[in-house]
């Protein structure tokens, strides 16, 4: 263990110490090497239970204060070609790379090389994350600090080829072809995923279709396919309205949801926003909430947030209750009984971007 922790704080140390060489020597080539980058924490509790436990989303579950991850992005872009290289330490990068098979690389959250192919065409080679869904891993990418169900049962991250065209000024298509979802190492399966993204301004059609596989190289004999509609818009210079829409099937099994994010800035520092999100689940799609004797059961999940934004830091304190239509958490009554369908909870998060 003690060999693994000092093999990626060696890794850690060699990143920064190439890119600051970089930096200097390429001060005067407009900036074409960069260091970005994030850390953050939070603190976590419920209002009205004793068991600790969190709604079954991605990421902040753990209770009283609790850590992020260290975020790191080296990228270089040059006329035609460069590359990104993004690594993450930490419980949230854990989690984010949880499929990733072999423990030297359980730090990298993204790896691929680029090539401006001409003004319309880019090709990128490697390991990407998700062009499904509204949002994202990095909590820098988010308004709100807690993560969504649609989040966090759709794909991660991706390894393979994609190709994206900017057909006009307002119209562009991606197409890809991947491993298996979040196998973002390598793949034992045989198997491959294929994906594409249809954009008109700010509005993005998305779909990928293929079958679902483990690290171990087993893989599902059903064909999964999963569309998704992202989107987002000005109404007025201080008001924002996001929207997601998604429906994954594999063999009839699956889910589908919706979710607005409503965004308001009361001030230059000082933003509330609430994420109203309805996910269902049909036939055992998945075990993110209680579900009936066929597989059915759906949650609504109501998050505001407030984002104070101190310069680089932002300090977001979240309220969220998540109302199930099966008993899905565990009662104070009686310890270890799924005997609630609602869940109320706090969480304050701190973000540093760099």
């Amino acid at each position: 263990m003690m060999t693994k922790k000092l093999n990626k704080l060696s890794m850690l140390v060699v990143v920064v110490l190439f890119t600051s060489t970089n930096l200097l020597t390429q001060a005067q080539d407009d900036k074409k090497f960069t260091l970005s980058g994030s850390a953050d924490a939070y603190f976590r509790a419920n209002f009205a239970d004793e068991q600790n436990q969190a709604p079954g989303t991605s990421f902040a579950d753990d209770a009283g204060f609790a850590l992020g991850m260290a975020n790191l992005i080296a990228s270089y872009e040059g006329e035609k070609v460069g590359f990104v290289a993004d690594l993450v330490f930490g419980p949230r990068g854990e989690d984010a790379v949880f499929l990733s098979p072999f423990g030297s690389s359980n730090i990298v959250n993204q790896l691929n090389v680029f090539w401006n192919v001409s003004e319309t065409t880019t090709l990128t080679f490697g390991n990407f994350n998700t062009f499904l869904g509204y949002e994202v891993i990095s909590p820098t990418g988010n308004f709100n600090y807690s993560t969504s169900y649609m989040f966090s049962y759709g794909p991660f991250s991706h390894a393979g080829l994609k190709a994206d065209f900017a057909l006009s000024e307002d119209v562009g298509l991606m197409l890809g072809v991947f491993n298996p979802t979040d196998l973002t190492d390598g793949n034992l399966t045989g198997e491959y995923n294929y994906g594409a993204q249809l954009a008109y301004k700010d509005v993005f059609f998305n779909a990928i279709y293929g079958k679902l596989g483990d690290n171990l190289g087993n893989v599902a004999a059903d064909e999964t396919f999963q569309v998704d509609l992202t989107t987002g818009f000005d109404i007025s210079d201080d008001f924002y309205l996001g929207l997601n829409s998604t429906y994954n099937d594999t063999d009839g099994a699956g889910f589908y949801g919706l979710a607005l994010y409503p965004q308001l800035a009361t001030s230059d520092e000082f933003t509330i926003g609430l994420r109203g999100e309805y996910f269902a689940v049909n036939e055992f799609g998945v075990g993110a909430i209680g579900l009936d004797s066929d597989g059915d059961g759906s949650v609504f999940a109501a998050t505001l947030t407030g984002s104070l934004q101190k310069g680089a830091l932002s300090i977001k304190p979240e309220l969220r209750l998540d109302s199930t239509s099966e008993d899905t958490f565990i009662g104070d009554a009686d310890l270890g009984a799924i005997d609630e369908s609602s869940l109320a909870s706090f969480v304050l998060g701190a973000v540093y971007a760099f």
